[in-house]
This record gives C-alpha cells, sequence and structure tokens, in this order.
C-alpha cells in the first residue's frame, strides 16, 4: 500500500477525484450492462453505435484535461493542441494500416492502398516498425511529446508568452495541416488514413472490440485525470501555478520558470497525443482536417465553458459540447457553429468559471444553509459554557 505522502497517490485522498472515478466508473459499467446484458429492442438497450460515439466523447475529455492542464494551471492558453492529437492518431493509423496488409484493394502484403495507387515502390522509412505494435504505442506518446519539447524548449527559452505564444502555436498546427494535406508527405493525402481491420488481433468491425475500446478510453480518462491531479497538487503544480499568477515574481525568487512550463507543456502534449489514439480507431479514420486551427480553438472552448483550472470540468465541457454537436449537426449542420458562438457568449457572461463554476457555487451555498449541528445537552458547537 502506497503512503498518502507520495504524490502519484494524494489525489485518490481528494473528495473531488473520489467523486469524479467514481462517477466515471458507474457511467463505464451501466453503459457496459446496458450494452450487453439489455436485449435489443428494449429502451434501455445501448447499442455498439452509440458505444462508439461515447467512447469518442471520453477521448475529447481526454484532450480536453490536457488543454486545462497547461491553460488553466500554467497559464498558457494553446491553441495549437489539435497538432500533437493528430500526431498521436496518425502513429496509431500508421499501425493500423500495416495490420490491414493484403487484403488492401490492391491486396500488396506491405504498402498501403494509397501508397499503391501513387505508385510508391517501397515503405518510407519512417513507416518501419509501425507493424510492431509496442513500437505504435511508443510512438503514440513519443511523436507529440518530442515536437512539444522541441517548440517549448525553443519558446520558453525565449520567453514567449502569452498571445504570441498562443499565435505561435496556432501557427504551428496549420503548418503542420499543410504539410499533411500534400500526398508526398506519404500520409494519405487530404483522404488520410483510413478502412481500418484489426488493433492486437481484435476485429474493429464487431461490437466487443468497439466496446473494449470504450472501457480503454475511459481508463485512459481516469489514469490522465489522476495524473494531472497529482502534478498540480505537488510542488511542481503550486510552481505552475505562482507562473500562471506572476511570472516575474516567480523568476525573482529564483525558480527556473521555463523548465517547469517545458515539462507541464510535454506532458500535456503526450496525453493529448494518448486521446488522439484512442479517437482512430473508434472512429476509422484520421486525416489533415484534425490539425485545423479551428479545431485547436474549438478545443479550448471545451475548457472555457466547463471551467478552467479544474479538471473536471473540461471533461464536462468536451462532453456537453460534443454531444450538442451530435445533435445541432443531425438536425440544423448550418447552425452548429452559431449554436457554439451563443454558447461560449453566454456562458462568458453569466457563468465567467464555467460549468464546474456553478456545481462549485451550488455546493458552497448548500453548505452555508445546513444548521448547525447540536449536542446531546442542546448547546451548539462554539457556544459551550466553560466550567
Amino acid at each position: 500500500m502506497y503512503s498518502s505522502n507520495f504524490w502519484l497517490a494524494r489525489p485518490f485522498t481528494e473528495r473531488s477525484t473520489q467523486l469524479f472515478l467514481g462517477v466515471l466508473i458507474a457511467a463505464l459499467v451501466l453503459v457496459t450492462i446496458l450494452h450487453v446484458v439489455v436485449p435489443q429492442g428494449h429502451p434501455l438497450y445501448v447499442n455498439a453505435y452509440t458505444v462508439n460515439l461515447l467512447g469518442k466523447y471520453l477521448s475529447y475529455a481526454l484532450l480536453a484535461v490536457a488543454v486545462d492542464l497547461v491553460w488553466g494551471y500554467l497559464g498558457i492558453l494553446s491553441l495549437g493542441h489539435g497538432a500533437f492529437f493528430a500526431l498521436g492518431g496518425y502513429a496509431m493509423g500508421m499501425y493500423l494500416m500495416r495490420q490491414i496488409g493484403d487484403r488492401g484493394v490492391y491486396g500488396h502484403p506491405e504498402l498501403p492502398d494509397f501508397m499503391v495507387f501513387l505508385n510508391w515502390d517501397s515503405l518510407p522509412w519512417y513507416w518501419a516498425g509501425f507493424d510492431m505494435a509496442w513500437f505504435a504505442f511508443i510512438m503514440v506518446l513519443l511523436a507529440p511529446g518530442l515536437l512539444a519539447l522541441v517548440f517549448g524548449f525553443l519558446a520558453f527559452r525565449s520567453r514567449v508568452t502569452g498571445v504570441y505564444l498562443s499565435i505561435i502555436t496556432q501557427a504551428l498546427t496549420f503548418a503542420l495541416m499543410l504539410a499533411f494535406f500534400r500526398n508526398e508527405m506519404g500520409f494519405g493525402g487530404n483522404n488520410g488514413l483510413t478502412d481500418f481491420r484489426d488493433i492486437l488481433g481484435y476485429n474493429l468491425r464487431i461490437d466487443a472490440t468497439r466496446l473494449g475500446l470504450f472501457l480503454a478510453t475511459g481508463g485512459a480518462l481516469a489514469a490522465g485525470y489522476v495524473l494531472c491531479r497529482a502534478i498540480v497538487g505537488s510542488k511542481l503544480g503550486r510552481v505552475c501555478v505562482a507562473t500562471r499568477d506572476a511570472e516575474a515574481r516567480t523568476r525573482f525568487i529564483g525558480y527556473r520558470v521555463e523548465r517547469f512550463q517545458l515539462f507541464v507543456f510535454v506532458v500535456s502534449a503526450m496525453l493529448a497525443g494518448l486521446a488522439g489514439a484512442l479517437y482512430v480507431p473508434q472512429v476509422g479514420i484520421i486525416n489533415p482536417s484534425e490539425f485545423s486551427p479551428i479545431f485547436s480553438i474549438e478545443i479550448v472552448l471545451w475548457v472555457a465553458l466547463g471551467g478552467r483550472a479544474t479538471l473536471y470540468g473540461a471533461v464536462i465541457g468536451a462532453i456537453l459540447v460534443n454531444y450538442a454537436k451530435t445533435i445541432f449537426t443531425g438536425v440544423m449542420p448550418d447552425a452548429w457553429l452559431f449554436a457554439l458562438g451563443a454558447m461560449f457568449v453566454l456562458v462568458t457572461v453569466f457563468l465567467p468559471k464555467g460549468v464546474a463554476g456553478l456545481l462549485t457555487y451550488r455546493y458552497r451555498k448548500q453548505r452555508v444553509k445546513q444548521p448547525p449541528e447540536h449536542d446531546d445537552s442542546g448547546t451548539s458547537p462554539g457556544n459551550e459554557v466553560s466550567a
């Protein structure tokens, strides 16, 4: 048993973490029961499409937690986390493409169909190793982590902050989007990577695999949330908050601020890459549109609507906004962007701390309304008569 002093075990002693994990586990168990136990045709039956959709929401929630870690607790408004999400997704997509083998349209044992169509003779060197699951899963974390390490080292060392850093992160994801659109890059061009068949030997098109991916995404969200809570609750997190609120003062008392910023930024990028890797097999495609700056801005809106610097608020915002997106794009597809803008304006005006801020306010209000406890003698605490 770990001591409560161990930094990674501390979140489990927090009521907010216990509540979050309890709700998440209950939701995972409930969906599993409604999908597996409840017969088809029953009003409570959850079909495979809904399980897939919920899995996508959970991957977005993990991405939102990653953004909240750097924006809420470090003060870095990143408008380029979609790039880390997409890199993790492409790493997973390359592995899934290699698993197709000779079952593709052209029947080539090594080359994906789009490479055969473009008359490629052999796999590019950067595709080597993606036929092995362990290598691909390492690259899911390593690719976005390395990009964040190089980018963050140059940016933080130069003390680029504020709106300038936000613009640079947006330029980064836009440049990657343009690069991945090119066919000669070897990532499928504007069509991206698709037509996946298997993952770890399991058929992606059967319900059991989809349920397994949903549960795996829920587990990753729980682990990512606990990791972020451990970081923000440690001395590292306190330095990050101090940097967010007063960077110059934090530097003055002797902290190498750029090192803390770089570490948290890399961890956030790796979590975003993991979210992208879990997203791809559930959606069935990855293309350069995931690099779109608009998508990165939308992620920031999830966090703002849910509640910045709460982590669980980012989860709430991601699920609520994407659920609303599913409804609006099905009923009024042209009105979705207007609805998203209206949601952001309304929450900014009436709920500046997001949905999580409203929940916290109501909880504190109820605590204040509770009457004081009385002991058996009829005197309330604090009013005892001393002998």
